[in-house]
């Protein structure tokens, strides 16, 4: 028997400043540590911004110049990965002696992809990007492909990431599955009641332990020239969090938490998942590859292959 603490922070960042978003990362991540957790779990888009209710004045076949300057604002806020944040993150959780997921966004070219980034105490260790941005995010946020598709070990498994949507994906979730995870991590802007639902069925279908969380993000947390054109909502709170723990039985261990921002934690026991196997491994004895087999590419696609001969 092997336990750890599992920690799900639900924070919003601080709009239009990544300098001082990682300052806060940082911070939340000593508290964590603090507190016990062994494994801490970030919210997606957590440095660099969830770009909730921008339009980037578009529409179809027409630009303007202020959703040029809209997005210019925003790949600003993005980092390089590897860079000097991720670098300063790195040495905060190797003081810490934890095991980090954190949602970014970043930056290569012109191109603004939403990742999840890992971290142990070794350092970066990797990182996913979103396969497929979900409806407008593709005004912005570029595909990921499937070389990003990766765990990372722990001493309580391999613990990876699922963004937001991509956990509606059968097949995706299947290629998680077929790695092992143990510790899935599913950070989200979704904070809708059915979220809690989702996350249930992925723990019992995965029989792996689920560290959900989202940011809990207000009005007062965006800058004043970053898409101040939210009207829609009816509230001051944009995101209401629902931060939430499950067991490879589906149980809920923590929260959903709706309260505001918070650091939510769980101690888990990894004997749980050998437990929630005994009668269903959807990878192992309760598959059926005479039937089903799912193929993955996990080549790097690249739209410039330079090749040169002698």
């Amino acid at each position: 028997m092997t336990k750890f603490v599992a920690a799900a922070v639900q924070a919003a960042p601080i709009g239009g400043d990544t300098v001082a978003t990682v300052e806060k990362a940082k911070a939340l991540i000593r508290e964590a540590a603090s507190r016990g957790a062994n494994v801490v779990v970030f919210p997606e888009a957590f440095i660099g911004g969830y770009p909730k209710g921008a339009s980037f004045d578009i529409h179809i076949g027409g630009r303007t110049p202020t959703g040029r300057q809209e997005f210019a604002d925003y790949h600003a806020s993005a980092i390089a990965v590897p860079g000097p944040e991720t670098h300063d993150i790195a040495e905060a959780v190797r003081e810490a002696g934890i095991h980090l997921t954190i949602g970014v966004i970043e930056r290569e070219g012109g191109t603004l992809y939403c990742t999840a980034l890992y971290f142990t105490p070794d350092g970066f260790a990797g990182k996913h990007r979103k396969l497929m941005p979900t409806a407008a995010e593709r005004l912005c946020w570029g595909f990921g492909d499937g070389s990003t598709l990766s765990t990372v070990d722990t001493p309580w498994g391999p613990m990876g990431a699922v963004i937001c949507w991509e956990n509606y994906m059968p097949m995706m979730r299947m290629a998680m599955y077929g790695k092992r995870i143990a510790i899935y991590c599913a950070p989200t802007a979704d904070d809708r009641d059915s979220w809690a639902a989702t996350m249930r069925h992925i723990a019992l279908e995965g029989r792996c332990f689920v560290v959900s969380t989202c940011q809990y993000l207000t009005r007062a947390d965006f800058p004043s020239t970053m898409f101040n054109r939210i009207t829609e909502e009816p509230s001051d709170v944009l995101m209401r969090g629902g931060a939430i723990i499950i067991d490879p039985l589906g149980r809920v261990v923590a929260g959903p938490d709706y309260s505001g921002e918070t650091i939510l934690t769980a101690e888990l026991d990894t004997d749980d998942i050998a437990r929630a196997q005994f009668d269903f491994d959807v990878v192992g004895h309760y598959a059926r590859p005479d039937v089903f087999t799912l193929t993955v590419n996990e080549d790097p696609q690249s739209p410039v292959v330079a090749t040169r001969t002698t």
